[in-house]
């Protein structure tokens, strides 16, 4: 595994305090092994609350493992989904090549847990990151760290920063293609060749491979969506392929895309790669980067990955639900529930009421909506007389798991979420 157990372990003799939101005062100041040694069932926690099901997490990494294994390609899950050492561990100990990551901060923040393989997926123009890599490597030439260029000027700016760092070795930059209306990437295979070129000729850095993200080019699965993510999935192989012709990689190369909401594709496109050595003689490893697979959710994955379509013998499964309390029924047809934005992610849909918590619990009026929240306040609209009695507990299915994580420092984890008093097993950190 590589990433540092005992670090990992250590996360257990932190102490649970009032910053930890759902966590009772009773439990203020123990460590999080003491919580664990005497853990509440979930309905002493207090509300509102996110919860990781330990079923569904286990099962869905699992599920992604012998899915890329089978495909003969590597995973580098994105470690932004969660930003918890203890999940990227398991999705190593699983067979991960290394974890992906956004930002340098986060990549400091896996390098403070032992991780040994980053990905950075984006570019890194930031002179004190940069000398803060050049550094680390020189600390540690086990560590491989990957990152992105989409512009000649961008590569001039890395070189010139890590020139004036005396430590720094060469740094594997990926050649990053994007395409039209996209975000971040050269705009067409040309200019990708003219970075490549840039990154051949500069003297602190070495081309790695290529890279990019086709999730940024479409958002559904229509005809139109499908086609734009084909195209550029063809262009990235494509670039590959001819940098290996013409000789540029200098090794091995890194052949890197994949969402967790068209993987499918990525692997159509990019996965031969890997069986013919790039074409060209060259040794290729390619590398899927999903990330909110490991959560997966009950709204805009549910609907996009192909893990989860109906037919599947192992479907990925939402490990991640919120519990919120009615603390008000002001007039006929409405509740309002004490979690809101603060709480719960919103970007990629509003959370979906499931069921009433509770040994006494059970099924919700199917009408039921949250039709909209405010900071710490979720509208939920009720058929006129549906029960929903003040102080019932509701959990609430949710959609985007990046944007959930993101609002919880201590999760708590339990067994399973549709039983009647799901029990609290573990307690797992954020670093945001």
């Amino acid at each position: 595994m590589s990433i540092d157990e005992a670090a990992v372990a250590a996360l257990a003799d932190r102490r649970i305090g009032p910053e930890h939101k759902g966590m009772p005062p009773a439990y203020w100041g123990r460590t999080v092994r003491e919580f664990r040694d005497a853990p509440p069932v979930l309905e002493q926690l207090e509300t509102p609350v996110l919860t990781v099901d330990r079923a569904a997490l286990t099962a869905n990494i699992a599920v992604m493992a012998e899915w890329v294994r089978a495909a003969g390609v590597r995973l580098a899950p994105h470690g932004k989904t969660t930003m918890a050492p203890q999940v990227w561990a398991e999705q190593l100990a699983a067979g991960s090549w290394g974890i992906t990551l956004a930002t340098i901060w986060q990549t400091q923040v896996a390098r403070s847990f032992g991780v040994a393989r980053v990905l950075l997926a984006n570019a890194l123009v930031d002179p004190v990151g940069l000398r803060w890599v050049a550094a680390e490597s020189a600390r540690d030439p086990s560590f491989e760290f990957f990152c992105w260029a989409d512009s000649v000027d961008t590569v001039a700016l890395m070189d010139a920063h890590l020139r004036s760092a005396p430590d720094a070795g060469p740094i594997r930059v990926l050649v990053e293609l994007g395409g039209p209306h996209g975000r971040t990437g050269a705009r067409t295979v040309e200019q990708a060749h003219a970075v490549a070129a840039a990154i051949d000729a500069a003297s602190r850095l070495t081309l790695a491979g290529v890279g990019g993200y086709e999730g940024a080019l479409a958002h559904d699965r229509t005809a139109g969506g499908i086609r734009a993510v084909r195209d550029y999935l063809g262009a990235l192989a494509r670039l590959h392929r001819e940098l290996a012709a013409a000789q540029r990689y200098p090794g091995p190369a890194v052949v890197t895309a994949g969402g967790s909401a068209y993987p499918e594709l990525a692997l159509e496109y990019l996965a031969p790669l890997s069986d013919e050595q790039g074409g060209q003689g060259v040794a290729t490893t390619v590398v899927l980067r999903s990330g909110a697979y490991v959560i997966h959710d009950d709204g805009f994955y549910a609907s996009m990955s192909p893990l989860a379509a109906p037919g599947c013998a192992r479907p990925l499964r939402s490990a991640m639900h919120g519990w919120a309390r009615a603390l008000s029924r002001p007039e006929p047809g409405l509740a309002l529930l004490d979690a809101g934005k603060r709480d719960l992610p919103f970007d990629e849909g509003l959370p979906v009421p499931q069921r009433i918590a509770g040994p006494r619990g059970g099924a919700l009026d199917p009408a039921a909506t949250v039709s909209a929240l405010n900071d710490q306040h979720a509208f939920l609209r009720l058929p006129v007389g549906a029960e929903l009695p003040i102080g019932a507990v509701v959990r609430l299915g949710l959609s985007h798991p990046c944007t959930a994580f993101d609002k919880w420092r201590l999760i708590p984890v339990i067994d399973d979420a549709d039983a009647s008093a799901p029990k609290v097993v573990d307690l797992v950190h954020t670093f945001f």
